[in-house]
């Protein structure tokens, strides 16, 4: 018999729920956009229940449209689905299970009634993600624009972060500064071997030894920490796990593993990245180029199965050293390129700016964002002025997106146990998470996010011709311009000693010009903006001499 568990998660608890809904016996309730849930036993019993049995839900809605949902292993003999509904109203589902002789998950059917919400967590307000129709950058399923300002946890689903308390204080600060997205490994980790303790969570490994089957309690520890990301109104970008991996566990068993995260993870407002440093081989591997090939082949294949299995259409990335479209054989099967750039401080800067303007005029066409970049702190460097650099190099020229690390909180450092060593046998650094999350860079880039928040930052064109001099291959030291044509310039100054010259400014408007400090999000008014005749305003010097941003307004 069905458990009639019926409680949401994405922070509506079910007392919560049953509370705001009038009581009906033979229904299920859900609210829209919420991921809801309920149970079903199985009375005929198997010896390997995750690899024997598949369970699907198909839900209807009053339009007619179908969508079909897996279910997942929940252990014993239980399997789980959720779902979120994208409208309110009358929903009908039935089951479909491999075994249709199991008349206990075979057949099933139902009703969920789904009313609205007035939440005030965008996510829920304004529905999970996707990619705009320009192709440059997100918004949500309602079509309000969504900035993607991501932060790095990689090994967050870990004990190494602890639950509650310091997963609870991670998230509220990224919230508070304005983060939108984390990146997070499934449990499949960078930067050590299978197995390996430093990956463990308290209900221990994503799989068990030898890859027999998955654990269902490692991911209902999982389940609390993706639920408080979603609560803290952050979109978890979930990496399926490191690309190494895949010859590890063959194209076979990583597909059931990515079957297991759309179903659990796939009615919460989530993005898909198929692996990280994808064709990366293992750090040890004995034939890097063969495992290189069949990384690129495997993981093109399991993209398209998971674009297959997730009838929320969730947005498919790839994690790579390089960049997205150069990991598959296939780049149609992405929805968006995430580069990798560099951690070489200052020396990284030409290869960010090459990568991201370089992937922009590429087919086909998708937004382009830096997802890992000079994390703060790494190897002694990349302060805060290099994570002011990337972030407004990115954007202003053209990027959808960007995505900020601190080194010590992707590894999880803690005080007391430092990372240690990764395979190569040497060690990244031994910052604390604790340390690491506080560092600057990671307030300063909220600042840069809430500046842009100030305009209708998704039309923003790149336009480096629009201000002289401007960067180029030869100085990528000079200023980076974008704007609205007729209403908006933002000139990010990285070198404010040089006389800097807005051209192309349109006739018959007259504008206003504000210097904004990165470092502390301080405004000062720049003067008058005396147009000459050929359309061009000098710029006065900045009020102190360090990287500065100019914005120029219609008035």
């Amino acid at each position: 018999m069905p458990l009639l568990t019926r409680r949401s998660f994405c922070g509506a608890a079910a007392g919560t729920l049953a509370a705001r809904l009038p009581a009906r016996a033979d229904g299920r309730y859900a609210l829209q956009h919420y991921a809801t849930e309920w149970s079903y036993a199985s009375g005929k019993q198997y010896r390997d229940p995750f690899s024997e049995i598949e369970l699907d839900v198909i839900f209807q809605d009053a339009q007619g449209k179908e969508q079909r949902v897996p279910a997942f292993w929940a252990g014993e003999n239980v399997w789980t689905v959720r779902y979120a509904p994208s409208s309110t109203g009358r929903y009908r589902y039935r089951t479909v299970c491999s075994d249709a002789s199991n008349a206990d998950l075979h057949g099933r059917k139902g009703e969920l009634e789904v009313a609205p919400d007035s939440s005030s967590n965008p996510l829920y307000r304004h529905g999970p993600i996707r990619v705009a129709p320009d192709r440059r950058h997100f918004e949500h399923a309602d079509g309000t624009p969504f900035f993607w300002l991501g932060d790095t946890w990689w090994m967050a689903l870990s004990k190494r972060l602890r639950w509650p308390a310091d997963f609870r204080t991670l998230a509220a600060d990224r919230a508070r500064k304005g983060f939108t997205v984390v990146q997070i490994v499934a449990g499949l980790y960078p930067d050590m071997p299978a197995f390996d303790p430093r990956g463990a969570n308290e209900a221990g490994y994503p799989w068990e030894p030898e890859y027999a089957r998955i654990n269902p309690a490692y991911f209902d520890m999982a389940d609390l920490r993706m639920q408080s990301l979603v609560e803290h109104g952050l979109v978890p970008c979930i990496v399926g796990g490191w690309g190494y991996h895949l010859p590890l566990l063959g194209i076979e068993r990583m597909k059931r593993h990515w079957r297991y995260l759309v179903a659990r993870w796939g009615a919460y407002p989530v993005i898909w990245c198929l692996a990280g440093e994808g064709t990366m081989p293992y750090y040890l591997s004995t034939d890097k180029p063969r495992d290189a090939a069949m990384q690129k082949h495997g993981w093109t294949e399991i993209g398209k199965y998971v674009r297959t299995i997730d009838a929320f259409h969730h947005p498919v990335t790839i994690h790579h050293s390089e960049n997205s479209r150069d990991t598959l054989d296939d780049p149609s099967v992405l929805d968006f390129d995430m580069l990798q750039t560099g951690h070489s401080d200052r020396a990284s800067i030409p290869n960010t700016v090459n990568r991201v303007t370089g992937s922009l005029v590429r087919e086909p066409k998708m937004p382009v964002l830096n997802g890992e970049v000079c994390y703060e702190g790494i190897l002694e460097a990349s302060r805060q002025e290099i994570q002011r650099f990337m972030f407004w190099a990115c954007i202003l020229s053209g990027a959808g997106g960007h995505t900020y690390g601190a080194n010590g909180l992707w590894q999880l450092n803690s005080a007391e146990q430092p990372y240690g060593p990764s395979p190569h046998g040497r060690s990244w650094g031994d910052t604390p998470w604790d340390v690491a999350y506080q560092l600057p860079g990671s307030q300063q880039l909220g600042i840069a996010k809430a500046l842009l928040m100030r305009f209708p930052w998704w039309r923003l064109e790149a336009h480096p011709e629009w201000v002289e001099p401007h960067w180029t291959k030869e100085n990528y030291m000079q200023a980076y311009c974008a704007g609205i044509p007729g209403e908006l310039r933002i000139v990010f100054l990285p070198a404010p000693g040089n006389a800097v010259r807005v051209k192309q400014l349109e006739a018959g408007v007259k504008w206003r010009a504000t210097f904004c400090n990165p470092s502390t999000g301080q405004e000062h008014d720049a003067g008058p903006v005396a147009v000459d005749a050929s359309g061009e305003w000098q710029m006065p010097n900045t009020p102190i001499i360090q990287d500065w941003i100019c914005v120029l307004q219609k008035a």
